[in-house]
């Protein structure tokens, strides 16, 4: 009795349909991601005409491996590699804490989701993107050992 409107209702919003069985297969994704690192530059804030503004900084994340054979620990033995990521925050709340606590230096933990998208640059010449759109939450850890949580 239930069941009949909750299908109706899947059908709707799913394109894909089973030829076997006829029944629905509905498929769940994730595109999350967790970085931890320093920022690189304060946080701007930036407005498209007739779109919401946006906070946008850089976030360095460091990879370290021994590069020796060596069982004893040498300086020389590690090795270390910088990916430079763009973070995006839109959200009203989260994204007014971010341009406001964030700044150079400080280490901080995002969680969101990763975006390709494409812009046309000054000479227009289209030009591709990486951006880590913020989710939730930002936690930041300050030089004098407070954290700040923001949630929005």
């Amino acid at each position: 009795m239930f069941r009949r409107p909750v299908l109706q209702v899947f059908r709707q919003f799913v394109r894909h349909e089973s030829e076997v069985a006829s029944s629905l297969v509905l498929e769940r994704s994730l595109n999350r991601v967790q970085l931890l690192g320093r920022v690189g530059q304060d946080p701007v804030m930036r407005q498209v005409e007739g779109k919401n503004p946006v906070t946008i900084f850089s976030l360095a994340t460091n990879e370290m491996w021994r590069s020796g054979d060596s069982e004893v620990y040498q300086m020389g033995d590690v090795s270390q590699k910088t990916t430079w990521h763009r973070i995006s925050v839109f959200r009203p709340g989260l994204r007014d804490v971010a341009y406001q606590y964030v700044k150079k230096g400080a280490r901080i933990f995002v969680e969101g989701k990763v975006d390709y998208g494409e812009y046309m640059d000054k000479n227009n010449v289209r030009r591709q993107a990486t951006t880590i759109i913020a989710g939730k939450k930002l936690i930041m850890h300050s030089v004098s050992g407070y954290s700040l949580e923001g949630l929005a």
